[in-house]
């Protein structure tokens, strides 16, 4: 496989998992499409033209060469220039790294993380919120996030890879809905009746068990074990980074009575408390590992049907289980 095959591999996943369905996310490209239409020609030479076919903002190529040929790829769920040079030393040692992927975003996927965002309108929407509630909830989120990630140093990770000549890619909400549609699926299918249920629920894959072996795996930070569950969302897994805290009066009202999510704030927590909705708190590197195991498990079967074999070394975070099934 190639940079570009992997690339475009991983967007066609994140489409077929996205809780808006395929319906929606082309809903959304039709929108970015009219937006496009109307810029003049100066604001057109400043748009990402690829936001036109790629629905996710903070899943880019960062850079290299997209038609490079693939054989081993170094994946993290952070990459900064520590694991650049990690890159460059396993590739001293004879196993030349070909691609390097990060899950969370860098580059100019991250300087606009603030727009992956508005999928949760979509999410919330779903699970019973008006949509112009919704938009108007995250309205003042997604202006905080974007005033957040303004005065990153976006680029740091991507110079020291194209200093040394590496391809990089970061894939972030095309993994996150792999792990949401993981969890939905697994909670519908289990039915857990409480709270404990839930954790126990989510203990006996392989990720979330392997990080409980390391203090950190799923815990309920607002409810009990015994605390009737009711019906239980995975909100808080896609959609760019935490949400609005003022989510949970209506997710209350909307009849949500346990959230599922990678992590939490404490103002957050205390609006659920508020609001008496259970939270499980699944763990944020597990979490993460669930959704880049999908999609790396479906690369080296792709890659062995091409009669090639991709070697995948997990780093920063990344607990690599093989094998999964839903």
């Amino acid at each position: 496989m190639t940079v570009r095959e992997i690339y475009e591999l991983a967007i066609r996943m994140g489409v077929t998992a996205d809780p808006r369905g395929k319906e929606g996310v082309q809903k959304q490209l039709e929108r970015e499409k009219k937006r496009y239409e109307k810029l003049s020609k100066e604001e057109k030479k400043e748009f990402d033209r690829e936001k036109l076919s790629n629905p996710y903002p903070d899943t880019r190529f960062l850079t290299g060469d997209l038609d490079k040929e693939v054989k081993r790829i170094l994946v993290g769920i952070d990459i900064g220039v520590g694991e650049i040079l990690l890159a460059d030393r396993i590739t001293q040692k004879g196993k030349e790294v070909d691609l390097i992927i990060s899950h969370h975003p860098e580059g100019k996927a991250l300087a606009v993380l603030d727009q992956a965002v508005h999928l949760q309108e979509e999410l919330m929407h779903r699970y019973g919120i008006p949509i112009n509630v919704a938009e108007g909830i995250l309205a003042k989120r997604i202006a905080e996030i974007s005033r957040t990630v303004a005065p990153i140093n976006h680029n740091r990770a991507i110079d020291a890879a194209k200093l040394l000549g590496y391809s990089m890619l970061c894939i972030h909400t095309p993994t996150d809905n792999l792990v949401y549609q993981f969890i939905d699926r697994l909670i519908k299918r289990k039915k857990p009746e409480t709270v404990g249920e839930v954790v126990e629920i989510l203990k006996r894959v392989p990720e979330y068990s392997e990080a409980a072996r390391h203090n950190a795996g799923p815990r309920i930070f607002v409810g009990d074990k015994d605390r009737r569950a009711g019906k239980t969302a995975p909100l808080e897994i896609t959609g760019g980074t935490s949400g609005s805290q003022e989510m949970y009066e209506r997710l209350s009202q909307a009849g949500i009575g346990t959230i599922i999510g990678m992590h939490i704030q404490e103002a957050h927590k205390k609006e659920a408390e508020k609001y008496h909705i259970n939270v499980v708190i699944a763990g944020h590197m597990a979490s993460d590992s669930v959704g880049v195991n999908l999609l790396l498990n479906e690369i080296e079967k792709k890659g062995k049907s091409g009669q090639s074999h991709i070697e995948i070394i997990p780093c920063s975070g990344l607990i690599r289980i093989i094998k999964k099934g839903t």
